[in-house]
């Protein structure tokens, strides 16, 4: 092979490969997403959340993950975090709020959004994290795993840190409807259909234990939903009539077949907008 050709060769892999991340300027924002092709990181200059006094009956959650996340941002030790269950129960909202609770007073903790599809990434994003003297939040929502999905994996990079160990300025938290981030008819074919049952979804169901804290999000009643909308009318200003109030409230939650934090948020949405008041 001639000289011409191996040149052409060497030229086609380098438009192939990525171009190397610049060195991200983290003091740009709180807040950053991951992205690939290319992979970046981009700083995100409002984030959408609601204050963590908002955040009604999810009190030890609460407090349990403020707590760890207070200890990290300090420089202390700190566990990863899967927050799992009922779905519109706040477990992003509680992310985003712990985070939001303390960069005032810890302006070097940084939270850095990843998405389930972009976990085989994950590697390169900890390396760039690594060197920082920021402390980073890695969070992942809706994580969860199909059968044939070879992503978690990647996940192992975060929570075990391989031979390197994970960064000791990086803690992941993830949010899942799934306790063992998969469906629990998933693990009951895989162990029915297996030569040795109780190995067949070890893998996988095993790595939910490597987070060291579990916090557990479960549906609300009926008066933890109404204070839910109470203390969206008194953060906003809305007024509205008290028995009014509960009765569109309930109605409104009947009509979804549903009563959830994400419910009231909707509901008091609608109010709000019905009183003319805007939500930033």
């Amino acid at each position: 092979m001639d000289q011409i050709a191996l040149t052409r060769i060497a030229e086609a892999l380098e438009r192939m490969a990525p171009a190397p991340l610049d060195t991200p300027d983290f003091d740009a924002a709180r807040a950053f997403v991951w992205h690939v092709g290319p992979e970046r990181l981009e700083a995100v200059e409002q984030v959408n959340r609601v204050d963590l006094d908002l955040l009604v009956g999810i009190n030890r959650s609460r407090d349990t993950l403020l707590e760890n996340t207070r200890r990290f941002a300090q420089g202390s030790a700190a566990n990863n975090a899967l927050l799992w269950g009922a779905r519109g129960m706040g477990k992003s909202s509680l992310v985003k709020a712990v985070h939001g609770a303390l960069a005032a007073d810890h302006p070097k903790l940084k939270l850095v959004e990843l998405q389930r599809e972009d976990l085989p990434s994950v590697a390169r994003l900890l390396n760039h994290l690594r060197g920082s003297e920021n402390r980073f939040i890695l969070f992942c929502d809706d994580l969860s795993f199909s059968h044939d999905d070879q992503h978690y994996k990647s996940l192992k990079a975060v929570l075990d840190g391989g031979i390197e160990g994970r960064p000791e300025n990086v803690v992941f938290y993830a949010t899942s409807n799934r306790r063992h981030l998969m469906p629990r008819d998933m693990i009951e074919n895989e162990r029915s259909s297996a030569i040795n049952p109780s190995e067949a979804v070890e893998e996988k169901v095993s790595l939910s234990d490597r987070f060291g804290l579990w916090l557990g999000f479960h549906p609300c009643d009926q008066d933890e939903y109404l204070a839910m909308i109470a203390g969206y009318c008194a953060a906003y200003g809305v007024q509205a009539d008290a028995e009014e109030l509960r009765a569109a409230a309930i109605e409104w939650q009947a009509t979804r077949g549903a009563r959830s934090g994400r419910v009231a948020w909707q509901f008091f949405t609608d109010l709000a907008g019905r009183h003319g008041v805007a939500l930033r």
